[in-house]
């Protein structure tokens, strides 16, 4: 399992989330299978992971909230996917080779190519609806390794919301962590002032204090200490309104179903060609490394009509 905490700065308009994942992310490594990804490609996906679930926990959204980065580097593809309540997964296509200690601009940004996506899909789409995608470059990921998503998530939130952002973020192969800290949003023009939420882009005191504390939080700090004693030695001289925590769990949505959708997709000649190959076809989940296997009399049933199979064969097990 692993735990959100979210909280309020009384008197200021500011809002902060805590999330550690522990016993979640170390079970996204072992049934994903991970390990033999370079430890570089392993610490991205824990702050993927971390960052995905402060910012689904920021938004009153039905759906999953899938973030994404890729480019022209080693790692061609990263993606942590958190839903509503907060069941995350994570996986990365990796096809070079990763240095030890190498930055986000040497797996995902060689040449300038490397983006950013954040997709909202909702759950209940209507009929047509499109899921909702914003897309940034790499923005800014030549500062210290701790900031490098960060920095890019920050300059989404300021692209994307005209809100004010702090993200701090850390992971290794136990712990996979994140602090965010948000300017609260103005709700309407101002009838004294007539400011607008734009307006106050990098000009709130208190945000620019808090957020000055947040960025003293070390990586040891946000790996090791509980969520009270981190948010007691960052903000002792603040008055926080704590919410209860939420659990947060690796979970994956693959199912055999969806496999089977996506086999007929791809047509029975092109199905029975790989049955006639290998003798049956194995598929298998990218996000939790779940097997999934149709031999010849799977396969068949696949492109019969519910109505003209046989008694018993109706159904997928």
């Amino acid at each position: 399992m692993g735990q959100l905490h979210r909280f309020m700065f009384e008197g200021a308009p500011v809002r902060g989330s805590l999330v550690r994942l522990g016993a979640a992310w170390r079970e996204v490594l072992a049934r994903r299978g991970l390990q033999p990804f370079a430890l570089p490609v392993r610490e991205l996906l824990g702050e993927m992971a971390a960052a995905g679930v402060l910012m689904q926990s920021n938004i009153k959204f039905n759906g999953a909230l899938v973030l994404q980065v890729y480019g022209d580097g080693p790692v061609k593809l990263a993606v942590a996917e958190v839903g509503s309540d907060l069941a995350f997964r994570a996986t990365a296509k990796v096809v070079g080779e990763v240095p030890e200690g190498a930055r986000l601009e040497a797996m995902l940004n060689v040449h300038g190519q490397g983006r950013c996506a954040i997709t909202l899909d909702p759950a209940d789409k209507r009929p047509g609806q499109q899921p909702y995608q914003g897309v940034v470059p790499l923005h800014g990921d030549r500062r210290e390794p701790l900031q490098q998503l960060s920095l890019v998530l920050e300059h989404y939130m300021l692209q994307s919301e005209q809100l004010d952002t702090r993200l701090v973020l850390a992971a290794d192969d136990r712990v996979a962590a994140g602090l965010l800290i948000q300017r609260l949003p103005v709700a309407g023009p101002s009838r004294v002032s007539g400011e607008r939420n734009e307006d106050q882009i990098g000009r709130n005191e208190d945000f620019n204090r808090i957020a000055h504390l947040a960025a003293t939080l070390t990586r040891e700090e946000l790996l090791t200490l509980d969520a009270d004693t981190l948010l007691r030695r960052l903000f002792w001289e603040e008055r926080l309104l704590r919410f209860e925590p939420r659990d947060a769990r690796f979970a994956c949505s693959c199912a055999r179903e969806r496999v089977a959708g996506m086999l007929r997709g791809l047509g029975q000649v092109e199905v029975d060609s790989i049955i006639a190959e290998r003798g049956d076809v194995e598929v298998g989940c990218e996000f939790c490394g779940q097997q999934y296997r149709f031999d010849a009399i799977d396969a068949a049933r696949l492109f019969i009509a519910p109505a003209d199979q046989p008694p018993g064969l109706g159904a997928l097990n």
